[in-house]
């Protein structure tokens, strides 16, 4: 059989595994059904086994592919059939993997998933480790009252060099009349504004210090941006170190009180997110949980979707993701060789 047919989610263009050319199904005498058919029967041991026991979950989104929307026949309204995103739970701390995967990242699509395990299991559950993200925040406290959320550093230190970078742009804009352009010092010096102080030799810290100097009012505002910026990074960097709360309590009140002698409406607005988010964020500081393990399933499941040539199939998609990133999948399957 050369190719595969509409919607089996196999071979290029629809895949749920690695392409074969259609010399392969000749040679061995299958077709794409047949080892499609074979997949899920080994892959039932994977999704039907017991959930294993979790300290820290991990939740946290990645795209699928477009969206794909239907139209009602008879009211002629548009609904959304297959979401872009796709929300996975992992083990966190543990060996446990990528947990499942549910369609959407809104509150109750992750609900749907929480409930529906074992109530024991989720009594286990002592912190969930997500990006600040309010839906998953607020669907963990429903269906997790006992776990405590906790704010990945990341994503907190991304919010801040964003906030950076739209200061950049806006003050060009204002001062300038323009966008910025290659030859303006805000612009180059725009990576070294990003990079931590630590990572910056005490040569290049002076040149990107006292040339933003001279530039005036465009550079006492970076300046003061990315002051703010270190701050909240110097707070984030007393998690695992035992710090005690009279320690924590000052580098937060240091980062909040540089925040609001800023004239920059930038640097208010990141000190009104991180206050919202502050307990959170302690949490992180207190435990020193992330959610790296997620972030390296995410970058799995992009690298399954390219080697399969995209995914047309949601439902096999998730199960190929679930099969390559659970560690006792392992043991039953060879996906690689499918």
């Amino acid at each position: 059989m050369h190719g595969s047919p509409p919607g089996c989610g196999l071979g290029p263009g629809g895949g749920c595994g690695t392409p074969a050319p259609p010399s392969s199904a000749r040679d061995l005498h299958l077709s794409w059904p047949t080892v499609m058919d074979a997949f899920r029967a080994q892959a039932r041991e994977v999704t039907e086994a017991p959930l294993p026991e979790v300290e820290v979950l991990g939740i946290d989104e990645t795209r699928r592919g477009s969206p794909s929307w239907e139209q009602d026949p008879d009211t002629g309204k548009w609904h959304l059939v297959r979401d872009r995103w796709h929300t996975g739970f992992v083990d966190a701390l543990g060996t446990g993997g990528l947990l499942g995967q549910v369609e959407g990242r809104t509150v109750p699509d992750v609900l749907a998933w929480l409930v529906a395990t074992p109530l024991e299991w989720r009594k286990a559950i002592k912190y969930v480790a997500i990006d600040m993200s309010t839906a998953y925040r607020a669907a963990v406290r429903l269906a997790l009252p006992r776990a405590t959320v906790v704010v990945d550093h990341f994503h907190v230190v991304q919010l801040a060099n964003k906030m950076l970078s739209t200061v950049r742009r806006r003050t060009t804009a204002e001062i300038r009349g323009r966008r910025g352009r290659a030859d303006d010092p805000e612009w180059k010096a725009r990576r070294r504004l990003r990079r931590k102080r630590e990572d910056l030799t005490d040569e290049q810290f002076a040149a990107m210090w006292n040339t933003l100097l001279d530039e005036g009012d465009i550079g006492r505002r970076l300046l003061t941006a990315w002051i703010a910026k270190e701050n909240l990074r110097t707070l984030l960097a007393l998690a695992r170190t035992g710090a005690d709360r009279h320690r924590i309590g000052h580098a937060r009140w240091k980062f909040l009180t540089r925040c609001a002698d800023s004239d920059l409406p930038e640097v208010r607005q990141l000190a009104v997110t991180v206050d919202r988010w502050w307990p959170e964020i302690e949490a992180f500081i207190h435990t020193g949980h992330s959610n790296a393990k997620s972030e390296d399933i995410n970058r799995i499941i992009k690298l399954v979707a390219r080697n399969a040539f995209g995914f047309r199939n949601a439902d096999n998609q998730r199960l190929r993701t679930r099969c390559v990133t659970t560690r006792r999948a392992h043991e039953h399957l060879r996906t690689a060789q499918l």
